[in-house]
């Protein structure tokens, strides 16, 4: 039983030794840079860029500043005045959750209003408690742009 131990263990270092001896030697790519100089440009002109209709939508650090929206009656109320709820984190300010949503949805933000929810006291039967707090975001943009919170 405890020979048993010290003969995997010289299996093991034996294995060991195999892959050493059988290791591959790493090959080098060289990668040829081709150079273009200005008299080898090719003749074509590169169209410009035309204008998008739309902004482009950027993620980027969307994750550390919104939560969720908040799909509630009072929420969808909003919406139709052109303000739309969101769960924010505690450390978000209005100007980085004015960008987030502007980056994120492609809208022009009007207003950020922030709201801090706080914590409440809660009991279930003899189980005292607290339910957290939150900070929410109550953004207005532009008239006649839309968010769509849920997807269709």
């Amino acid at each position: 039983m405890i020979f048993d131990f010290f003969k995997r263990k010289k299996k093991i270092e034996e294995k060991k030794e195999i892959k050493e001896e059988i290791k591959p030697a790493k090959k080098v790519v060289k990668k040829k840079i081709k150079k273009i100089r200005p008299e080898e440009k090719p003749s074509e002109a590169i169209p410009e860029a035309k204008p998008l209709k739309f902004r482009e939508k950027r993620i980027g650090e969307a994750w550390k500043i919104l939560r969720t929206p908040q799909v509630t009656e009072k929420a969808t109320e909003l919406a139709k005045q052109n303000q739309y709820v969101f769960k924010v984190y505690a450390r978000a300010n209005k100007t980085e959750i004015k960008k987030t949503i502007e980056d994120l949805y492609g809208v022009d933000v009007l207003d950020v209003k922030i709201i801090r929810v706080p914590a409440k006291r809660r009991r279930l039967g003899r189980i005292r408690g607290w339910r957290k707090g939150y900070k929410k975001a109550i953004v207005k943009i532009k008239e006649g742009q839309k968010i769509e919170i849920m997807p269709r």
